[in-house]
């Protein structure tokens, strides 16, 4: 679930950059990671 959890903030992150990159060319797209999860076969996990 994690995998397409950080699927989908991607391109949502894309999406809001290919809308904006004319008005904004600075822009970057940084830090998309995992900071928590529950539960799965490794047990709870937290990334700071």
């Amino acid at each position: 679930v994690e995998m397409e959890a950080l699927t989908a903030v991607s391109v949502a992150a894309l999406t809001i950059y290919d809308m904006a990159k004319a008005a904004e060319k600075t822009m970057r797209i940084q830090n998309i990671r995992l900071i928590e999860k529950h539960g799965g076969q490794s047990g709870n996990v937290v990334n700071e």
